[in-house]
């Protein structure tokens, strides 16, 4: 057994499969949904949590752990001597980092890195450091490369409805009104150096040939996007509509391409249908 962990929030949605297959712990977000505690994709998934806003407009609380809850966690990763590297949902959307950070303070042979990105933006990140992990590094070289990688992480979606960023607070009614009428669905950029979300392109259209253009410009932007793995992220979508993006990017040459489904952090901030294709560029690049 390696004595290098890494781990991750369980915001940098790797399925089961993967993280099993790698060796990736994750530590699940709470989730505060109709007046009850939840572990995030333990015992409550994105599809209860949309099912209870269409029932009676029911919205969840996410929140990041506390140091307290971190350190116990990293106590139990880090037993024998082991050296852990967390990534972390990125520091300017969630308060994880900063936890993160001041329970490692007390535990030693813990590194924590800021993601800079949220969903698999930060989980091509780990994965990548299990890569390190695998071919010997140890964690003090893993985490001082791993502090870097954000720069080559590139996350965006496309939102299908605007309803739960106007129901979360995020998006005004009446944009959301307008947005509707004239069949927009807006792009969400993550920067990669600051790990904040903005607005990108907005397209106008049946989802179909909006990720169509989607998919397109999202690629065309970077000279050097690594083929070797991709992810397809999405909110809840339809098999179809999955098919389609990997039959988009099968075309392009993209070898390994994971389909995963967002936490419920992630999904309940962007409401059903939102779909992103994430993925790493060979050099940092915006």
């Amino acid at each position: 057994m390696s004595d290098v962990v890494i781990s991750a929030d369980s915001t940098c949605d790797l399925s089961e499969e993967l993280r099993e297959r790698h060796g990736v712990h994750t530590f699940p977000f709470h989730i505060e949904f109709r007046g009850k505690d939840h572990l995030d994709s333990v015992d409550i998934t994105p599809a209860d949590l949309f099912e209870g806003y269409w029932d009676d407009k029911s919205l969840p609380t996410t929140g990041a752990c506390t140091p307290y809850q971190y350190r116990q966690y990293f106590e139990e990763l880090a037993e024998g001597g082991r050296q852990v590297i967390h990534f972390s949902l990125g520091s300017a959307l969630s308060a994880a980092y900063e936890n993160a950070t001041e329970a490692a303070r007390d535990v030693e042979g813990v590194h924590v890195v800021d993601g800079k990105s949220l969903s698999t933006g930060v989980g091509l990140q780990v994965l990548a450091a299990c890569r390190m992990r695998d071919s010997g590094m140890d964690g003090d070289a893993i985490a001082s490369e791993a502090a870097e990688l954000h720069g080559r992480s590139h996350a965006s979606f496309v939102v299908d409805t605007m309803e739960f960023l106007v129901a979360g607070g995020r998006c005004p009614a009446v944009v959301a009104h307008l947005g509707k009428m004239m069949s927009c669905h807006p792009g969400i950029l993550v920067d990669n150096q600051s790990g904040a979300m903005k607005v990108g392109k907005l397209y106008r259209g049946k989802m179909k040939r909006v990720l169509e253009h989607y998919v397109e410009d999202t690629l065309a932007k970077y000279p050097d996007v690594v083929k070797d793995e991709i992810f397809i992220t999405h909110s809840g979508v339809s098999d179809e509509v999955e098919a389609d993006v990997r039959a988009m990017l099968e075309e392009r040459g993209f070898e390994n391409i994971h389909t995963t489904t967002a936490s419920c952090t992630i999904s309940s901030h962007c409401g059903p249908g939102t779909l992103g294709i994430l993925f790493m560029t060979e050099t940092p690049s915006d």
